[in-house]
């Protein structure tokens, strides 16, 4: 009976640090902006478990349909999913896999690697975090650098920064 009973407590106890899984709801956004172009994209997925009071816990990881790019002009998305940009055909996915998460002044930080265009780089992304009852919201912005992908030339017609904002919107599993 004791150990029936520590058990529970034990159990009990543990339950608010366990990581809460969530499913990605269909009004998130991602979107992206520079002075030359903007837009989003319009089809994504992801895995999500955040536990803020043990990071350790926690993961994620996105897969974006480089396809999917939408930036308002028909023409300009064609040229965006050709093999000059995205090359949507041969690298069909843009991806993102954590590796740890931090507690920041401001919210939190995830690093992990991100994968476009055939090439894989550490990147570190800052984000804040609110739920509501069974409800929650990331918020990311961040920039990467195109050319570090090979997305594009490198030259002073197009900008290579682009300015990333997520709002992924979550209903607990």
């Amino acid at each position: 009976m004791k150990r029936t009973l520590l058990f529970w407590v034990i159990f009990c106890c543990a339950l608010p640090a366990m990581a809460q899984s969530y499913q990605i709801a269909e009004s998130s956004t991602i979107s992206f902006s520079n002075s030359d172009v903007s837009g989003d994209f319009d089809s994504f997925s992801g895995t999500i478990v955040f536990n803020e009071s043990n990071l350790s816990s926690s993961k994620m990881s996105f897969k974006i349909k480089a396809e999917s790019i939408n930036t308002g002009n028909g023409m300009m998305n064609k040229h965006a999913k050709s093999a000059d940009w995205f090359d949507a055909e041969k690298y069909p996915n843009i991806e993102f896999s954590s590796t740890r998460f931090e507690k920041t002044d401001a919210g939190y930080k995830i690093y992990g690697k991100l994968e476009m265009h055939g090439v894989t780089k550490e990147v570190s992304i800052p984000f804040t975090f609110s739920k509501k009852g069974n409800k929650a919201t990331i918020i990311a912005k961040f920039s990467v650098d195109r050319t570090d992908y090979q997305i594009g030339k490198k030259d002073k017609d197009v900008a290579a920064n682009l300015k990333i904002n997520a709002t992924i919107n979550l209903t607990k599993k």
